[in-house]
């Protein structure tokens, strides 16, 4: 499974130029934490750096022009960064596991007689054994021609080869294309490790909704299959009961979780409550209950994705609920070698993090987002060893007093 180290945007709304961990070869950054969490004030970039990874995956599920044109984007013109006129420009830096040399992608989108187009395409890898000089590029196409590498090696003479490729649309990402194609292993990789991607718009409101009966493994944006999820998890009763057990744990006087059908043979999710003999049920229930529910099944998956992104999950959760939170965000992230990425206002949160796992967002005089680590800022790793809270130290305005927007 995939494992984001970095990733470099350029262009894209506000995002004139950021980089969250390391991308490509630079000695200078550290490798992005398994969890990541980006704060600041509204209107500062959080959103817009998770929409990216979102922009990321309908170009590969759809195309560029699609992706351009969902209704919250509004088209390529309203993504590109104003007062720009190159394209817009995504590098990532991953490793497939732990034993993999990291690879780099590179994408970049422009327009050509008013529709959006992919402008380049590269992944890039070292040789095996290779510590120094420029990773070598086993597909590299320009508006949709160029060359790409099958087999496992990069070495000439190990069976390997190199494959004259044309592609018949401009929007479609190679990718898309060539990741189909068995002869094509790290494509297919990275297509298998952005699929994978899960951003999280949980609507309790969604969640409350009597979907009818089946079974489905994974929860999806807004939460309104909670109860086919839930179906599919009591299948597995030792998972399922795990699941209980944290809920149990994170919040007091839920006893049981289980399905039943109603009258038109739709499913609803019952609650148990201690003291309460009858069940209550998820249209009943409170936002902030169903939510950290909606949270510990997407943690317990039992096929984790590699990348989970999650808009301030704090909303509708009482604050001591929050580092107990920010806990298991922590374990799932660690324990699956997956990348977690969270935006929050919450200071309760970030109270449970390390500097290096924060990123402070902040515009600078020209309207451009600026990403700072925690870490890079001045003072607040030393107050934080001395015991200082990160969250409080950012309640008193210790990050902006240090960092110049």
């Amino acid at each position: 499974m995939g494992h984001l180290l970095g990733i470099r945007i350029r262009n894209y709304k506000a995002l004139r130029d950021v980089v969250l961990g390391k991308y490509e070869y630079d000695k200078e950054k550290d490798y992005l934490p398994a969890l990541t969490c980006l704060i600041g004030p509204n209107g500062s970039g959080k959103s817009t750096v998770l929409d990216a990874f979102g922009f990321l995956a309908d170009c590969l599920a759809e195309n560029v022009e699609a992706a351009c044109d969902k209704p919250h984007r509004g088209g390529f013109e309203s993504l590109r960064t104003k007062g720009q006129t190159g394209p817009i420009e995504f590098d990532l830096y991953y490793r497939e596991d732990k034993s993999s040399r990291p690879i780099s992608y590179s994408l970049g989108v422009e327009l050509k007689d008013d529709v959006p187009v992919v402008a380049w395409e590269t992944l890039k890898q070292r040789r095996k054994g290779q510590k120094h000089g420029r990773p070598y590029p086993f597909v590299k196409l320009e508006h949709g021609e160029g060359t790409a590498w099958s087999g496992q090696s990069t070495a000439a003479g190990e069976g390997n080869e190199s494959d004259s490729v044309k592609l018949d649309d401009p929007r479609k990402l190679g990718i898309t294309t060539l990741g189909q194609l068995k002869q094509h292993p790290r494509i297919l990789g990275l297509r298998a490790f952005i699929e994978g991607w899960y951003l999280s718009y949980f609507l309790p409101d969604a969640a409350r909704t009597l979907p009818t009966a089946g079974a489905q493994k994974h929860l999806n944006r807004t939460g309104d299959n909670l109860a086919n999820v839930v179906q599919y998890m009591e299948r597995r009763q030792a998972e399922f009961n795990k699941v209980l057990s944290k809920i149990a744990r994170r919040i007091p006087g839920i006893r049981t979780i289980k399905t039943t059908r109603s009258a038109d043979g739709r499913l609803l999710v019952a609650f148990n409550e201690q003291g309460f003999k009858d069940p209550f049920y998820a249209a009943n229930m409170s936002d902030g209950t169903l939510k950290m529910f909606a949270y510990l099944l997407l943690l317990e998956d039992p096929e984790p994705r590699p990348f989970i992104g999650i808009e301030e999950p704090e909303n509708g959760l009482y604050h001591r609920l929050l580092p107990r939170l920010a806990e298991e965000f922590k374990g799932h992230a660690a324990s699956r070698d997956t990348n977690v990425l969270v935006t929050t206002h919450s200071p309760y949160l970030v109270d449970a993090l390390s500097p290096e796992q924060v990123w402070l967002a902040q515009r600078d005089d020209r309207g451009h987002a600026e990403l700072t680590r925690a870490a890079d800022i001045k003072g607040v790793r030393e107050l934080v060893d001395e015991g200082l809270a990160l969250g409080g130290l950012w309640y008193s305005n210790h990050f902006h007093d240090r960092v110049s927007p």
